[in-house]
């Protein structure tokens, strides 16, 4: 991958020392740019830096399993989540925009208050995120950093693209900002899927240990009832959880001891 960083570089300097090779130096900046295109465009690729697709081994001997949520808070969606979660004895985390996360500061204290961790989704979630420069993508996170911080006093220490979509730019940023890049090792397709069947069966299927599962309290789909997806889905999520033995914790509690003083689940 760092050569593939470095080809711009090589590319000057053989226009410079053989001009005439211009078309195949072109031709190969060209096949490089699609190439870090594609990777970025497949959110569980770890070919652009480190990337969390599921619990560490620690976590999977333990019997535990994350379920995480984005694009919320809803004030609709939200606490019949919490609701759910408290219900079963779960805890998760959910991934926000600070943008949006500061309309709804009684949502954040609510999700606190229940266990469950909040983590960085970018200041503004724009769907433009993956084509930011290294000062634009840096500023996008530190200031949602930033934000989500002060309104809940704990430092995320987890963080999602918005889409899962990104480019090369994005490991170094979130290295200088201490951030855990983290996509899933399975998604519903929420905000897609009208069929709570079809979602739950993505997530549940071949559901084990060590599992990162994605769905959304933000942008939720609807089912013909015009019911969010994910509040027919939770419950028997949770349910195939505990069938089969698995805690449902959150990100920091999984990654114990980096974070475990941090977030204290009853």
């Amino acid at each position: 991958m760092g050569l593939t960083l470095a080809l711009p570089l090589f590319a000057v300097l053989a226009v410079l020392l053989y001009p005439a090779c211009w078309r195949w130096v072109l031709a190969g900046l060209v096949a490089n740019h699609a190439f870090l295109t594609i990777l970025g465009l497949w959110p569980r690729s770890t070919w652009l830096g480190s990337n969390l697709l599921r619990l560490p081994a620690a976590a999977s001997a333990r019997g535990e399993i994350a379920i995480t949520f984005d694009d919320g808070p809803d004030p609709e969606v939200t606490p019949v989540i919490l609701d759910c979660l408290e219900r079963y004895g779960a805890h998760a985390s959910f991934f926000y925009s600070a943008e949006r996360a500061a309309a709804h500061p009684a949502l954040l204290r609510e999700i606190l208050r229940g266990g469950h961790s909040v983590e960085n989704h970018s200041w503004r979630h724009s769907k433009a995120f993956s084509l930011y420069g290294w000062g634009r993508t840096r500023r996008e996170i530190e200031t949602s950093q930033a934000m989500l911080t002060e309104l809940c006093d704990r430092r995320p220490q987890f963080f999602r693209a918005p889409a899962g979509l990104r480019n090369p730019l994005l490991d170094p940023v979130l290295t200088y900002a201490d951030l855990r890049l983290t996509t899933w090792t399975r998604r519903g397709f929420d905000t897609a899927l009208r069929d709570p069947e079809r979602v739950l069966r993505s997530l549940s299927h071949g559901i084990k240990a060590g599992d990162i599962l994605l769905l959304h309290d933000g942008n939720a789909a609807r089912t013909s009832t015009q019911r969010p997806v994910v509040l027919e889905v939770l419950p028997r999520l949770l349910q195939c959880c505990a069938v089969n033995g698995l805690k449902v914790v959150s990100l920091p509690v999984a990654f114990a001891p980096i974070a475990a003083t941090e977030v204290a689940q009853p």
